[in-house]
């Protein structure tokens, strides 16, 4: 394989890596968010059923169930922008990896090229050997 063609081939990878684990971290963030969400409901449920029997509790469930709305808002808005971020991460990914494909295509398609062209001088020194001989022995 020539140099050009490994070095294509190993920026390719590495940036195929890089995507992998941007992809990862996002993904991880958005689970995260999600859980948040999951998390923040059973806690309001919890919340809401201690806060049946108490007139007091009413009042506190008020202000309780506001602030629980809003981080409940913030989490999805923060799902919404991971999962914007996750498929343009996907999209790069893809188009990496298609280019990483190229470039090895390319670096095969070079060295059985190489291989060919190798094997043409061969015959050629052969044919060349063969004549040679046959001048030799013929005069």
């Amino acid at each position: 394989m020539t140099k050009w063609a490994a070095s294509l081939i190993r920026i390719s990878t590495h940036e195929v890596e890089t995507l992998q684990k941007r992809l990862a971290d996002i993904v991880e963030r958005r689970m995260a968010a999600e859980l948040r969400v999951v998390m923040l409901d059973a806690e309001a449920e919890a919340e809401a059923k201690e806060a049946e029997g108490s007139a007091e509790a009413g009042w506190y469930m008020i202000g309780y169930r506001e602030g629980s709305k809003r981080k409940r808002a913030d989490m999805m808005l923060q799902i919404e922008q991971c999962q914007i971020e996750e498929q343009g991460a996907r999209d790069a990914l893809s188009l990496a990896f298609e280019a990483l494909k190229k470039y090895e295509h390319v670096a095969e398609a070079a060295k059985v090229l190489q291989r060919k062209k190798l094997g043409v001088i061969e015959n050629a020194q052969l044919d060349e050997l063969g004549l040679r001989r046959r001048a030799v022995a013929g005069g």
